[in-house]
């Protein structure tokens, strides 16, 4: 092609290969792994060697992450899309094993380990299948060993120490990439590390937009200064815990009152769903709904608001 190359893939309807990670959020990394480990995805290239996708390349891509998200293993699922009719799933899970190795690790104290599974698997799976089959189920397995066992302090802080410095770092390299108004996210639980407000500021960032993480409460009294002077594209106030009186009538109120959605997330909003029925508060229990949610109103990617 000529110089004119991007213009005429785009006219004849090939996507480069950073919009198809917007409309399918499998980041470039992972689909340039699943092409070269995997041969699942293989796209037209221009002459200086950019990707181009077509909208059959795109299905394909989320065929791909619907085996991923059944259990199968990254390995299995070419010959799962080739074979002429669907074939079952006949090997282990892999999220298991890879569960119960992080597991090990953790044990362990061992933070090279668990720097380099996580690392290997970050490589090949795309965050939101990482987030519901690995890490928020290995969440809930910890929380249930940590019930009175001996060293259970020790585990959760080296855990949450390590999780809240990986996570940190990715949300650090996104953001330098993106531009536009932030999402601001807050905790109100009082603790000092909630995994579930940081999945979901990792599964945002990961989207193509940029995040502004508070990982301590705000007093109720502020946080129309926090809309003043960070001026974000929304709030996410997250509290795994139920919520104090004070922000319980004030965060419907500002939600009225803004100009930017407001939002409650995390296990609170189920103990306070009856009392908030009918507010403009958007809730996501989880920080998978918390990216649905966020999507539906059109507040993810660097264009957004």
């Amino acid at each position: 092609m000529n110089v004119n190359e991007p213009l005429a893939a785009a006219e004849a309807g090939w996507l480069p290969i950073r919009e198809v990670a917007r409309l399918t959020g499998v980041n470039p990394v992972t689909l340039r792994a699943w092409e070269r480990r995997y041969g699942l995805i293989v796209p037209r290239r221009t002459a200086k060697g950019h990707r181009l996708y077509d909208d059959h390349q795109v299905e394909r891509i989320h065929q791909v992450l619907a085996w991923l998200n059944r259990g199968a293993a990254v390995s299995q699922v070419k010959a799962l899309l080739d074979a002429p009719r669907p074939l079952p799933v006949d090997q282990p899970s892999p999220w298991h094993e890879q569960r119960e190795a992080l597991l090990g690790a953790l044990v362990q104290c061992d933070e090279r380990a668990l720097d380099e599974r996580f690392n290997r698997a970050m490589a090949v799976y795309p965050p939101r299948t990482l987030c519901e089959q690995l890490l928020i189920p290995l969440l809930q397995m910890l929380e249930q060993r940590w019930q009175g066992q001996y060293g259970a302090q020790l585990e959760r802080t080296f855990f949450f120490s390590w999780l809240r410095s990986k996570l940190g770092t990715r949300l650090y390299h996104h953001n330098r990439q993106q531009g536009g108004a932030p999402l601001l996210l807050l905790s109100l639980s009082g603790e000092p590390f909630e995994p579930g407000l940081w999945l979901g500021a990792w599964l945002v960032s990961s989207s193509d937009c940029p995040v502004e993480v508070l990982d301590w409460p705000v007093p109720a009294a502020e946080l129309r200064l926090a809309l003043e002077q960070i001026r974000p594209r929304a709030l996410v106030a997250y509290s795994a815990q139920a919520l104090e009186g004070t922000y319980l009538r004030l965060l419907p109120r500002l939600a009225e009152q803004a100009e930017v959605p407001l939002l409650l997330a995390g296990p609170a909003t189920r103990l306070h769903q009856g009392e908030l029925e009918g507010s403009r508060l958007q809730l996501a229990a989880d920080p998978l709904e918390l990216l649905d949610r966020l999507g539906a109103l059109d507040l993810l990617g660097t264009s957004a608001r």
